[in-house]
């Protein structure tokens, strides 16, 4: 199949469709790893006989590092195609769950999940959102988040099958099978991914839907945009941490066990798929920074909820309305960036956005371990979390304010692009 750029008339497509189907398997195989070191964390600081904080050093090494991948493999993407950046993550998915599975210490395990973060996971998640946009307009909001929902039906699937393998041949060995079974899995799916994405329309998502000048987002300098971007990217994904990284050794805390909290995450990433599908059709009918907005709000008073209610089946609930009311807004990123930034340059954007909602998961899971250290308790983590969830909703909601202004014809002029194919 040729490297070119595909057709126009490609968009929309039922190639698109078939390319959707394999990016969700990619997502899923390569994005293991963000949700399986919360599961092992229990395990891991009781065998290296190391503190809380320390035991999430390697989540957060990772997080970092996957955010930093994301903007070279975006970028390398755009300039060479997926299929040889998908290439590179295969190999280091399954080399860096092997060498973690054989580490001996604290950091050679950390090391070994930056190697998992930086060319493994990144490869399977930044670059993909960015294709996916380029291949949809009218439905480019519910294929954005079916791709991106790939990144929770990893954390639906890995963590019982995971804590299973912990529990009868240890977590060594199931990394070494992990690493095996997606790494093998992600080359063998790269192999469709061939084909470059469709000369980039311009086209709105719906006929009514005006183009912003996309020379100034939300009426801003595009560095500027971006940095605010960002900055809600960080802030939202500290919060988001919180229970995400956490609530294993929360419910292990409570007394409730390990297997509890494992299946405490993978409901509250179950839901979050529910989340992504039903935000992506919001976000066709309402714009990307308008469903951002509401994410955010819903997002806090999730975190509020899990501060009175501490018992076991309250926690599932709230468990599952936290994966409900949070799993739309990362995605939410990857529209926004194909709503008001030049398309040629989204696997760039969108790649520096990602890396910023993985830096707030980095930052959000070290800081809450150190806040229970600190305090010997998780409340002041949440109330962290939700401070953080604030600062998200303010940038948001400044940037709505904007995006209101320029339709009102304040600023700039809303621009109308022809459309293509």
């Amino acid at each position: 199949m040729s490297t070119s750029p595909a057709d126009p008339s490609l968009i929309d497509s039922r190639t698109a469709a078939w390319r959707l189907l394999v990016t969700l398997g990619l997502v899923v195989l390569g994005n293991s790893c963000m949700y399986v070191v919360a599961v092992v964390l229990p395990t891991v600081q009781a065998e290296f006989g190391i503190s809380r904080a320390d035991a999430s050093l390697p989540y957060t090494l990772m997080m970092v590092s996957l955010g930093l991948g994301g903007l070279v493999t975006g970028r390398l993407a755009d300039r060479h195609g997926l299929m040889p950046v998908l290439w590179i993550g295969a190999l280091a998915v399954c080399g860096g769950f092997v060498w973690a599975g054989l580490s001996g210490s604290i950091w050679t395990f950390g090391l070994a999940h930056a190697l998992l973060g930086f060319f493994g996971s990144s490869s399977t998640f930044a670059p993909l959102l960015a294709d996916t946009a380029l291949w949809w307009n009218r439905r480019r909001g519910i294929a954005v988040a079916i791709c991106a929902s790939g990144n929770y039906i990893a954390g639906a699937v890995w963590p019982p099958i995971v804590q299973h393998g912990i529990d009868t041949i240890g977590w060594r060995q199931t990394y070494v099978l992990l690493g095996i079974v997606c790494g093998l899995g992600v080359f063998a799916l790269s192999l469709r991914m061939r084909q470059r994405p469709p000369l980039v329309s311009h086209a709105p998502t719906s006929a009514s839907a005006p183009v912003f000048d996309r020379s100034r987002p939300f009426g801003l300098q595009p560095a500027h945009a971006q940095l605010l971007l960002c900055v809600a990217g960080v802030a939202c994904c500290v919060a988001m941490a919180m229970p995400q990284v956490h609530i294993v050794a929360y419910c292990t805390d409570l007394g409730f066990g390990a297997a509890r909290g494992a299946q405490m995450l993978s409901l509250m990433l179950a839901c979050g798929i529910v989340s992504r599908l039903v935000f992506g059709l919001i976000c066709d009918r309402i714009g990307g920074i308008r469903t951002l907005l509401l994410g955010s709000a819903l997002q806090g008073i999730a975190l509020l909820l899990f501060l009175p209610f501490d018992g076991l089946v309250p926690l599932y609930v709230v468990s599952a309305l936290f994966g409900l009311f949070q799993g739309g807004i990362v995605p939410t990123y990857a529209i926004i960036v194909r709503e008001h930034f030049e398309p040629q340059e989204a696997g760039a954007r969108v790649g520096a956005v990602i890396m910023a909602t993985l830096v707030g998961m980095a930052l959000g899971g070290w800081m809450s371990g150190w806040v229970f250290d600190v305090t010997g308790s998780y409340d002041a983590a949440f109330l962290n979390g939700i401070a953080w969830n604030l600062l998200n909703l303010a940038v948001a909601g400044w940037l709505f304010w904007r995006v209101r202004g320029l339709g009102r014809g304040v600023g700039p002029v809303p621009v109308v692009a022809a459309r293509g194919g």
